[in-house]
């Protein structure tokens, strides 16, 4: 660890226009990457609905243990540093309600529907506009979600060790074990939906 700690030290952070061309090209490896995983498919996010493909399911998991534990791993290195956002419970759940109608709607979700325009698809386009429109209403109605809404079920900024007592590696653990099992269950589903 301590070897990485003194990496990240003689390693300087990046600002400025360098910042600026390293969030471009990350933005085209990652667009580039959703294209050939497939999720920039409008049937492939939409038969992940009708539990017909867990293409989007497998890459959502791979990206949340992957980036979960790559993250855990720079935070204890001293690399990085945890931003945690308050946990204002109404807000997710009606923000994670309002993404899940878009996204079962328009069969996208904003990353594939940005990926999606990029090769050409003209009804992610609609989807994108009307993400932009959303937007531009939450910022206008914000003083009155910031009253009315954010304070019911406010944790504050909390992470679940902080309420639990767990450690933050058991979580990722069982995080990873998780998907470990729903990746079997996936493969049993997708070989007796075959046969």
């Amino acid at each position: 660890m301590s070897a990485l700690v003194s990496l990240g030290a003689a390693v300087p952070p990046i600002t400025g226009p360098s910042a600026l061309v390293t969030a471009v090209l990350l933005g085209l490896v990652f667009g580039f990457l959703l294209h050939r995983g497939g999720v920039a498919c409008h049937a492939v996010i939409v038969n992940q609905f009708r539990f017909s493909d867990f293409t989007v399911l497998k890459i959502m998991l791979t990206a949340i243990v992957v980036g979960g534990i790559g993250v855990l791993a720079l935070n204890s290195a001293g690399l990085a540093n945890y931003h945690i956002k308050a946990a204002n419970l109404l807000g997710v759940v009606l923000g994670g309600g309002v993404f899940g109608i878009g996204m079962v709607v328009l069969g996208y979700c904003p990353g594939t529907a940005i990926a999606a325009a990029a090769g050409g698809s003209v009804h992610a386009l609609a989807g994108l506009a009307g993400a932009l429109l959303g937007g531009v209403l939450y910022a206008f109605s914000f003083p009155w979600i910031s009253a009315k809404i954010l304070p019911i079920g406010a944790l504050g900024k909390v992470r679940l060790p902080d309420v639990t007592g767990v450690p933050a590696w058991v979580w990722f653990a069982g995080l990873a074990i998780g998907a470990v099992v729903i990746f079997r269950l996936i493969e049993r589903h997708e070989r007796s939906s075959s046969s």
